[in-house]
């Protein structure tokens, strides 16, 4: 995988890979696998969106989300059903983020953690339906508490938030299942402090 990835992506993110997501996506998908490293590429976390309090959507998703939308990407609901003895049961999936070409990137920044199980399972079902090929997480370090701490919003980025400490052990548990995954969290070494570029 390492060589897949450009080095401000290796050097700047936590990057953890499940049934070789980065292999699909370079060789089956070059262009949505060039828009995620785009993204990640020109990505920084400002000190003022950790400053700024809570609301619908963090300054964060929405920095991801926009740089995707302009490239094609969309919010996308499944709608989805089963069929038993002729009796149709619909079952609409959970909205995906961004989506591409069969390829879904959710961007879990500050929610409650069980968010995290919504979207593996998500992924799961989507996968096996044979409606994605690929999932992508992007989400925060443990190592920003520090950050966090430092600025007095502590209780704002708690344990029981979205953090890598609590997908890893979901997927390593199966969350996710046969679907390929990509999981890239934010470090410290993209924070900007003040007025830097």
């Amino acid at each position: 995988m390492q060589d897949r990835l450009p080095e401000f992506v290796r050097t700047h993110y936590e990057v953890h890979e499940w049934r070789h997501a980065s292999a699909i996506l370079a060789h089956d998908f070059q262009d949505e696998w060039r828009d995620i490293l785009d993204v990640l590429t020109a990505f920084r976390l400002r000190r003022e969106w950790i400053e700024v309090g809570g609301g619908r959507k963090s300054q964060v998703a929405d920095r991801i989300d926009g740089f995707l939308m302009r490239r094609g990407w969309e919010e996308k609901q499944f709608q989805t059903a089963v069929l038993v003895d002729g009796n149709r049961l619909d079952s609409p999936t959970h909205k995906i983020d961004c989506y591409r070409n069969k390829i879904g990137l959710e961007i879990e920044w500050n929610n409650k953690d069980p968010f995290f199980d919504r979207d593996l399972n998500n992924f799961r079902l989507l996968f096996d339906l044979r409606a994605l090929s690929v999932g992508v997480i992007i989400t925060r370090s443990d190592e920003l508490q520090d950050i966090f701490n430092d600025l007095g919003r502590k209780s704002s980025f708690g344990a029981s938030t979205t953090h890598m400490s609590k997908l890893l052990p979901r997927i390593e548990g199966g969350g996710g299942a046969g679907c390929p995954l990509l999981v890239f969290g934010i470090t410290k070494k993209l924070y900007v402090d003040g007025g830097q570029p």
